[in-house]
C-alpha cells in the first residue's frame, strides 16, 4: 500500500519512518510512503502557500492552488488516490475507520494542515476529514503519523503475529484486558493466579470478565455502545 503525506515540513517524518516495525517495512518494500511538500508548487519566487482570510482575522491560511497542484502531481504519478484532510472538524478516528482504510484497493493521501487552516475550498479536494480528538495540534502531521501508523499495522507481513491483533482493544468493543509477563512477583506485586494455571478455558474466562470491567470502569461510553449493540 502506499501512502502520500501532503505537508510543508516533510522533515517532521525523518526519523518517524525509519523506526520500528513501521521502518523495516518500508525497508523491506512492504509499504511505500511518499512525502510530498506543499512549497514545491508555492507562488512566486518565495514559493508562498499561505496568505491572510478574507474578512480579516488572526493567522495564515493555506491557499488552494499549490495543494491543489501537489495533489494533481501526486495522483499523476500514482493513479487516483483516497484523500484525507487531518483537521480538528473532521470525524473522530476509530479502529473501525482504520480497519477501512486498510482495505483500500489505492494509495492513501493524506493532507496536513499549518497555521489557522486550509482554505475552504481545499474541501472540496478530498474525500473525508478525520480528527485525533478534541483538541488542536500545530499542524497535521501528528495525525497523520497515527493514521498512518494504526492503518499500517493491519496490513499482511507489517506485523509478524497477525493474531496479536485479534484481542486487542477495541477490536470486539471493548478494552483488552491486563496482560502480564516475568517476575511472577514483584515488589509485592503479583501475577494473578489464573494466568499460571494452564487452564485456558479459565484464563479465556478471567480475560473477557476483565476486557469487560476495564471498559466499564474507563471508557464508560464504549461499555454503554456494546450494550446496545447486544441489545
Amino acid at each position: 500500500m502506499r501512502f502520500c503525506l501532503f505537508t510543508l515540513f516533510p522533515g517532521v517524518f525523518e526519523g518517524f519512518l525509519q523506526e520500528g516495525l513501521l521502518g523495516k517495512a518500508i525497508a523491506d518494500q512492504v509499504i511505500q510512503v511518499e512525502r510530498i511538500d506543499f512549497r514545491t508548487w508555492g507562488l512566486g519566487k518565495h514559493r508562498k502557500v499561505d496568505d491572510t482570510p478574507f474578512g480579516g482575522g488572526a493567522g495564515m491560511l493555506l491557499r488552494i492552488e499549490p495543494i491543489h497542484q501537489a495533489i494533481q502531481a501526486a495522483e499523476a504519478q500514482w493513479g487516483p488516490m483516497h484523500k484525507v484532510m487531518l483537521s480538528p472538524q473532521g470525524a473522530p478516528f476509530t479502529q473501525a475507520k482504520a480497519d477501512a482504510l486498510a482495505k483500500l484497493d489505492r494509495p492513501l493521501g493524506l493532507l496536513c494542515g499549518r497555521y489557522e487552516g486550509f482554505d475552504e475550498r481545499i474541501r472540496s479536494l478530498v474525500d473525508e476529514e478525520i480528527s485525533l480528538g478534541d483538541f488542536v495540534t500545530l499542524g497535521g502531521e501528528v495525525g497523520a503519523m497515527a493514521v498512518l501508523e494504526a492503518v499500517s499495522r493491519l496490513l499482511p507481513a507489517v506485523i509478524g503475529n497477525q493474531e496479536s491483533l485479534n484481542d486487542e482493544s477495541f477490536r470486539q468493543g471493548l478494552l483488552e484486558y491486563p496482560q502480564y509477563t516475568k517476575p511472577v512477583e514483584y515488589n509485592g506485586m503479583q501475577v494473578p493466579e489464573v494466568l499460571l494455571s494452564g487452564h485456558h478455558l479459565e484464563i479465556n474466562r478471567w480475560r473477557s470478565q476483565e476486557a469487560a470491567r476495564r471498559t466499564q470502569n474507563r471508557r464508560p461510553d464504549l461499555w454503554k455502545k456494546q450494550q446496545t449493540r447486544q441489545n
